[in-house]
């Protein structure tokens, strides 16, 4: 596969949200700010929410909603940008809701309905019940993670309940084609989650589908027209495609170890977008197969 850098100089990019005009909106981490990457590469904020923007979609309200992890500490070396625990002026998880016209943020969400706080949101994908699917990552200090999960929230500011715990460092979450199973990747354990969905927000049991060989931790996801989940690897560098069986069906080789997220957009949904965080690049390929169109993304 053939990548096609966009965009250069991001300050650790992910989240994209392929746009109707052909431009992309990405954040970027470690500069605490969300990023419209017009189609010949030029750039524009969006927003500056601060704290650590992570993962991007488009809600039924018409905004554009944001797990901000509260940000890192970072490591820079040989010219790639790495996350490195919690930072000193951590400021708190949240979910967020964000005004394409005017930039405004609002915090729809701070807290869990157990009493506790959110820690580091991560990545969220909206259902087609005005509902959204979102993990929490937790943080890291030097000798202790946090125990997190998959939480499901309504875009109303209404309802909020964690939906699975703990897991370990829960990072992409997407939903089938039908609806009828929400995945969810592991960082550090490297495991892919398929749980059937029994109602909006209900879950039933999980069962462990995919996980690789080798020095690989998994990050952000994306899940195909066909059903095919994508899933960007770490260390191993790339995007590992897996079947809804659990089978690996190819693995698409990228050159920055941070690859993190993978989106689609244009005609027929092919054109896929990749963040290649560690360097600061966001990349455009021809897909082979078609992109899932999400809930509420503009034709």
């Amino acid at each position: 596969m053939d990548l096609e850098i966009v965009a250069e100089g991001l300050r650790f990019p992910e989240g994209p949200v392929a746009m109707p005009d052909g431009s992309v909106i990405v954040v970027e981490i470690a500069a605490g700010r969300v990023t419209r990457v017009r189609p010949d590469g030029s750039t524009e904020t969006v927003a500056e929410p601060g704290g650590g923007p992570n993962g991007l979609a488009m809600g039924p309200d018409g905004r554009l909603w944001c797990c901000n992890n509260g940000g890192f500490a970072w490591v820079e070396r040989n010219g790639f940008l790495a996350p490195h625990g919690q930072p000193d002026d951590y400021s708190g998880g949240r979910i967020e809701a964000i005004d394409l016209a005017t930039g405004a943020v609002e915090v729809m969400y701070q807290d869990g309905d157990n009493g506790s706080r959110l820690r580091g949101p991560n990545d969220l994908v909206f259902d087609a019940h005005g509902g959204f699917y979102f993990t929490d990552h937790g943080k890291t200090r030097p000798r202790e993670r946090d125990v997190t999960g998959l939480f499901y929230a309504k875009a109303n500011g209404s309802h909020i309940a964690e939906v699975v715990h703990p897991l370990e460092n829960p990072n992409g979450v997407g939903l089938s084609p039908d609806g009828r199973t929400v995945y969810v990747a592991e960082t550090y354990t490297c495991r892919l989650w398929a749980f059937p969905v029994e109602a909006p927000g209900v879950l039933g049991a999980g069962r462990p589908l995919f996980s690789p060989g080798g020095y690989t931790f998994f990050d952000s996801l994306g899940v195909e027209a066909g059903g095919n989940i994508c899933v960007a690897t770490i260390g191993e560098p790339g995007i590992s495609v897996v079947s809804p069986e659990g089978a690996l069906v190819e693995k698409v080789a990228t050159p920055d170890i941070f690859t993190t997220n993978i989106c689609w957009g244009g005609e027929g949904m092919t054109t896929a977008w990749i963040t290649l965080s560690g360097s600061g690049k966001l990349a455009r390929a021809h897909w082979t197969r078609p992109g899932l169109r999400l809930a509420h993304q503009a034709g």
